[in-house]
């Protein structure tokens, strides 16, 4: 397995505890009518996209869902100015216009959080078409849930990655349901990662709820795709603990379901670990979690105090 250094896994342990405590603020303010509109939590799924985007530099591309914060923050997007959007103010990244599904940040490689499940994934394949004609090591990765494995967009575009081999890893984060329904109702096989063979692509499956685990394969998977090895499919079996939206009662949720998923929290368990076998002081855990309260707070006070946008913004940024 690739080293790992003492500072590396405290990035790691800080963007996971700055995803949970995002979705969990945000969670709070959306139930006291502070942010409109849907809210789509990724509570549970944290060690996917911090394991991800820990081996992804600036200039490499990822695409999201309408499960995206947690994506936007481990790419290394500002809670300041994604808090602000979710409010609707004008200071957030995309001026207040797209709320929680469709955070922007191009420069930093976010290309879009999307309200279209599976649609993340032919903008991926444009972006590995430009990153193939760069030919200067850019990676792609769109992240889509098991129930976008269905949708014409998964099929098309690994198709199209496939023959043109493109630098594409598809992260498939499989939280055990798509919308309200459980995969063994909607997945004809067994792994996403089967999916793979029937376009000659290689195809791994990972537990999702284990950081490093993750992490390493995604490390030795990204470097074999900036060789020009890819594409890829990468399978991370996980678990959605909160509801499909905010405010879903979840009738459809076997009793005791949830409780037995939060008994194998990914930030408790990885804090157990880093704490136990690489010499981590438990203070310094509680540090960094003191750090981001405080960076979170800061966000609340920014977003509750920035303006909403003015009725003469309705026309701009509007292309036709």
């Amino acid at each position: 397995m690739n080293s790992i250094t003492n500072e590396e896994l405290m990035v790691l342990y800080q963007t996971m505890i700055k995803i949970r405590g995002f979705e969990e603020r945000v969670s709070k303010l959306f139930s006291d009518g502070l942010i409109p509109g849907f809210l789509h939590l990724y509570i549970g799924q944290e060690a996917v996209a911090t394991g991800v985007c820990a081996n992804l530099s600036k200039k490499d591309f990822i695409t999201s869902t309408h499960r995206g914060h947690g994506h936007c923050i481990a790419k290394g997007a500002d809670v300041k100015r994604m808090m602000a959007e979710l409010f609707g103010k004008e200071t957030g990244y995309c001026k207040g216009k797209g709320g929680s599904m469709h955070v922007v940040d191009v420069d930093l490689g976010i290309l879009g959080a999307n309200g279209i499940v599976g649609a993340g994934m032919p903008i991926a394949v444009g972006a590995g078409v430009t990153a193939k004609t760069n030919n200067d090591g850019q990676v792609v990765v769109p992240f889509f849930g098991e129930g976008a494995t269905g949708i014409g967009y998964f099929h098309e575009s690994v198709n199209m990655a496939a023959i043109l081999k493109l630098p594409i890893i598809f992260v498939c984060e499989s939280n055990q349901y798509a919308e309200f329904t459980p995969r063994e109702k909607h997945l004809p096989v067994e792994t996403v990662a089967e999916r793979g063979a029937a376009y000659g692509i290689e195809s791994f499956s990972v537990n999702g709820n284990d950081v490093l685990e993750v992490y390493h394969t995604m490390n030795k998977i990204i470097k074999r795709a900036r060789a020009g090895e890819g594409p890829f499919l990468v399978e991370c079996m996980t678990n959605r603990w909160s509801g499909h939206f905010e405010g879903d009662p979840q009738r459809y949720r076997p009793k005791g379901e949830i409780e037995k998923w939060k008994s194998n929290d990914p930030i408790k368990q990885f804090g157990l670990t880093i704490t136990a076998e690489y010499n981590i002081s438990a203070n310094s855990l509680g540090d960094i979690e003191e750090r981001v309260r405080t960076e979170l707070d800061e966000a609340e006070k920014f977003s509750r105090e920035s303006s909403f946008p003015n009725e003469n913004s309705t026309l701009e940024d509007v292309y036709a």
